[in-house]
């Protein structure tokens, strides 16, 4: 089995782990929302550039600002969507094979 581009994977996985945090902070984590919402929306873009990169963003700063909607992993199905489902080839270097037993 291959796994593209794994680097990008693992900073998924960690940005939505951080936003997923924010929510058990009580009181105060719809304030840190506030703040991670623009960001993670930013790195979306950085991270998967291009249209879908783009309107990946706008979904992930929807998600981040409103309520009860910070367990949706956006980042992960974002990677999931371009390397999985869409098959998009990662660049040479950056794919590796693990077997599973």
């Amino acid at each position: 089995m291959k796994i593209p581009n794994k680097k990008l994977l693992f900073k998924s996985l960690v940005y939505d782990a951080v936003g997923m945090a924010s929510s058990a902070v009580p009181l105060v984590g719809p304030f840190l929302d506030l703040a991670w919402a623009p960001y993670a929306a930013k790195k979306m873009s950085e991270m998967f550039p291009g249209k879908k990169g783009k309107f990946a963003s706008v979904l992930v700063f929807l998600e981040e600002i409103l309520p009860f909607t910070d367990v949706i992993p956006s980042f992960t199905l974002m990677w999931l969507y371009t390397y999985v489902w869409k098959k998009q080839t990662a660049p040479e270097g950056q794919t590796i094979e693990v077997e599973l037993v």
